[in-house]
């Protein structure tokens, strides 16, 4: 026996995941749309991972990594194509890690602000500018200075751990599509649960090379996992609150057009408007950039025959994208539920209910009715 209907504004939505649907309604041209979208940002997020887990082993505590993007692969032709930007956008990944690094949230971020990890950084810095008085001294005068910065080293790594697994789920999911085993939205959803589950438990460990010698900077023993430390936290920086981007809002305090509180914040890639991809100061425009190298064929001939053809690409792309985030968190909502969303029993279903409605809450002012319209 089922519990009766919600009350809530988004109720559709509560009751279409509660019988195991998935945020995004299930269609053959959203099918089309989120697993080609998702083939193509496996590939980037392919490349976001790489570089950011080489920034991370190579060039932490570098005061001016000018080749941090070329993955220590320097070569005329290289830099010829960075400066005429024919190449991936690797801004967009360190927007992301800014974010997260920002927002916080999870064991990472907890433990970032740990004693143990200050005990784990001070040997290293101590390691790496042995032969440099000027820096340890400054490191005695400011010691929050260098911490920092490898804070923010250990978020390159985690997110790029994460990246790495998302990235191979994506692509997995392609190939699946293309044997012809993928025929649904709920199936999409179902792989990317499926993976999410399987790596859940992934540790997350980050340690750097100095003069022959390992250090550790997120040891194993600290129990950081791959759900609970990175992905939950990247959904709730990137997916919910983001950041305001230079140019929709203004950022003059009196104005009172940015929360107060980033708890408040509703910037992320489910509310953002399409509409602005391609305009100055909108981050989301470098990923989309990217992402349209790598469409395949058939997703790419439905970008052709839109209305407005290529002439808006980008924001097809963005609107495709926010697409498959939508089943993204679907998989997310269905992971994270007390219970199982198809239970029959109804002390189960009342929890689930209360779960949902509470997620519900933020998703009234999101895109979902837009990408599903």
């Amino acid at each position: 026996m089922k519990i009766k209907n919600s009350k809530h504004p988004l109720a559709e939505y509560i009751h279409r995941l509660e019988s195991g649907e998935a945020l995004l309604k299930d269609s053959p041209q959203n099918l089309i749309e989120v697993v080609g979208i998702l083939k193509s940002y496996g590939v980037v997020l392919d490349a976001y991972s790489r570089n950011l887990i080489y920034i991370a082993d190579n060039q932490f505590l570098v005061f001016f990594p000018f080749l941090k993007y070329f993955n220590g692969e320097l070569s005329l032709g290289k830099l010829l194509k960075h400066w005429w930007h024919d190449r991936i956008n690797f801004e967009y990944a360190e927007y992301c890690m800014r974010s997260m690094l920002w927002h916080g949230g999870g064991g990472l971020d907890a433990y970032l602000d740990s004693s143990d990890f200050r005990d784990a950084v001070e040997p290293a810095i101590q390691a790496k500018f042995k032969l440099n008085p000027l820096v340890l001294g400054i490191h005695k005068i400011f010691p929050e200075f260098l911490p920092e910065q490898m804070r923010q080293m250990a978020y390159y790594s985690g997110l790029g751990q994460f990246w790495r697994v998302m990235s191979d789920i994506f692509i997995d999911l392609s190939d699946r599509y293309d044997r012809g085993e993928i025929k649904s939205i709920q199936e999409v959803v179902k792989h990317i649960l499926d993976g999410l589950v399987a790596d859940a438990s992934k540790p997350i460990t980050y340690k750097v090379r100095i003069r022959d010698r390992d250090y550790d900077i997120l040891p194993k023993s600290a129990g950081l996992t791959f759900l609970m430390d990175t992905a939950v936290p990247y959904v709730e920086a990137i997916f919910f609150r983001g950041t305001p981007f230079p140019g929709t809002v203004s950022y003059n305090a009196q104005a009172y057009q940015i929360p107060f509180f980033q708890s408040d914040f509703t910037y992320g890639a489910l509310y953002a408007d399409p509409l602005p991809i391609g305009g100055a100061g909108i981050p989301p425009t470098l990923l989309m950039q990217d992402m349209r190298h790598f469409l395949p064929e058939y997703l790419h001939k439905v970008y052709r025959d839109s209305r407005r053809s290529e002439d808006d690409l980008r924001v097809q792309i963005c609107q495709s994208f926010q697409k498959s985030m939508f089943c993204v968190t679907t998989a997310a909502l269905q992971g994270l539920a007390p219970h199982p969303l198809d239970t029959s029993d109804q002390e189960q279903q009342k929890a689930n209910r209360a779960y949902l409605e509470k997620w519900m809450n933020r998703f009234v002012t999101s895109q979902v009715a837009n990408a599903n319209g």
